[in-house]
């Protein structure tokens, strides 16, 4: 109500239907019938920065009252429809002259709606050559940098508050709206559009908007800003490094760091931090699980595995995908992420292989690899969908146990994960296998890792139990089973067996 309407906005019951004429729309060149001057590019930028204030000011009106502060904002590409809100009033469409590259009244909007107010230039969903053009390189990879979740994960990370993260969104908003050019890139994680999420990554730097882009899958145009609930990804290359002191990181996190609010569904990622190309993916993943599970996706740590037109599922250690060169190239993704769901598995990120096979396909079947020195495994034994979930969920590997087999963080507790697949085995009718890798202290050879992997497409498998009841040996390591899973899990169900 402090704000009077804009000039060349009519309020509903306050005039005609159509927009009242602007003076500078109202003289001619010429003296030629239709040929009206076109806006000047001040009246233009300060009618903009009108309406883009008045949309925050809404925006944080609707935060005091408990509303959503990221209102999603339809519009084309050549007009606003601005809802003045505190009027409780709508106004009418404005036309905009023309665009160019890097002007998109459209894109600034939607910025606009995750704070970033964009200062001259937002270029969108440039491709390799172009953000090239504009200085993006290769940078010199990281790994191992930590990722900081707000919210409830489980796995490798460690916790910051609410407010922490409040701060650090405002500080990198602030930055990013600082610098001339912002690149936005738009994609999906999970090859399937019926159960991915969308992802909207902002970046002060063409170098990691090029990155990322080479991680997420391409979408349709729109795909992203029709999504309900799409992630959001804030990267911040040259903001100061003193940020970091708002999670208390002091100076240990010189190359920068990554901090995942999986309420919020946004991921801010400093400094270098952008070339960890591990822990984004962790990151993204851990952000995307909830969405893709709520539209019938299951994320798992899998790898998949190609022979000839067939699709395994593997899931093993990283350090056992390294050990065997032999089964490296029926790798169709070297990360371990994939999808899967009634219309088949996909992965969770682009796979970098050239004519990679046609994913969207059910599984012929699946592999759980562990690792037992003491014999009790048998090297290859059948599963059923209860014993698959069982070591599915145990993720055991030579005395060491690592749930669903990840150590990455994850929103989804590692139980229900292990239900969920359990349902997804049996309706799928998947058959499921148990391969020790280290069968009694001896590594198996490659070859024969590859070909046992091979045999399960046509099911050709000797059948083997998993250690006689009466070995002492069996009941020592189910106990451990047991002992582990009862310690860490409530109610495990009665189908989950060893």
């Amino acid at each position: 109500r402090s704000h009077p309407p804009l000039r060349g906005f009519t309020l509903p019951g306050s005039g005609p239907s159509r927009p009242r004429q602007l003076a500078s729309e109202r003289v001619t060149q010429g003296g030629g019938r239709g040929e009206g001057k076109h806006w000047s590019g001040e009246m233009k930028c300060l009618l903009a920065k009108r309406l883009l204030r008045g949309a925050l000011k809404a925006s944080r009106s609707g935060a005091a009252a408990g509303g959503n502060p990221l209102l999603p904002v339809s519009s084309s590409s050549r007009q606003f429809a601005v809802a003045a809100s505190l009027a409780q009033v709508q106004a009418e469409t404005v036309n905009f002259s023309r665009q160019g590259p890097g002007v998109s009244y459209y894109l600034n909007w939607a910025l606009a709606g995750r704070g970033v107010l964009v200062k001259d230039k937002a270029f969108h969903n440039m491709n390799s050559s172009e953000l090239q053009m504009h200085g993006a390189k290769t940078e010199e990879s990281l790994s191992g940098l930590p990722i900081h979740v707000r919210g409830n994960a489980v796995g490798g990370a460690s916790q910051i508050s609410k407010a922490q993260f409040g701060k650090l969104l405002k500080q990198v908003t602030t930055h990013i709206s600082s610098v001339s050019n912002v690149f936005v890139q738009d994609g999906a994680i999970g090859l399937s559009s019926k159960c991915d999420a969308k992802v909207r990554v902002i970046s002060d730097n063409p170098s990691a908007a090029l990155l990322l882009s080479n991680l997420i899958w391409k979408t349709p145009a729109r795909a992203v800003s029709h999504d309900p609930s799409p992630l959001t990804v804030y990267i911040a290359t040259s903001i100061s490094p003193s940020t970091g002191e708002i999670l208390d990181l002091g100076s240990q996190e010189s190359n920068g760091f990554l901090a995942v609010d999986i309420e919020r569904s946004s991921l801010i990622v400093c400094g270098k931090a952008f070339a960890d190309a591990g822990g984004i993916k962790d990151a993204l993943a851990a952000l995307a699980a909830p969405v893709i599970s709520a539209r019938g996706g299951l994320p798992v740590s899998a790898r998949p595995l190609a022979f000839g037109d067939s699709l395994i599922l593997l899931f093993a250690f990283e350090d056992t995908i390294k050990s065997y060169t032999d089964l490296q190239e029926n790798l169709i993704s070297a990360d371990a992420g994939v999808v899967l769901s009634p219309h088949g598995a996909v992965p969770l990120f682009q796979t970098g292989v050239v004519g990679a096979p046609n994913m969207l396909k059910s599984p012929a079947s699946a592999i759980f690899a562990s690792a037992d020195c003491s014999g009790v495994l048998p090297s290859v034994a059948k599963l059923s969908p209860g014993q698959a979930a069982y070591h599915f969920l145990a993720g055991y590997q030579d005395g060491k146990f690592v749930p669903t087999y990840s150590s990455s963080p994850s929103p989804i507790n590692p139980l229900e994960l292990a239900k969920a697949l359990l349902s997804h085995l049996k309706d799928g009718k998947i058959p499921s296998f148990l391969i020790n890798v280290n069968d009694g202290g001896r590594p198996i050879a490659g070859k024969d890792l590859a070909k046992i992997v091979k045999s399960t497409i046509s099911r050709d498998i000797p059948e083997s139990s998993l250690g006689s009841p009466l070995d002492p040996k069996v009941g020592e390591l189910k106990g451990r089973y047991k002992s582990f899973l009862s310690s860490k899990f409530q109610k495990i169900p009665m189908e989950f067996t060893f």
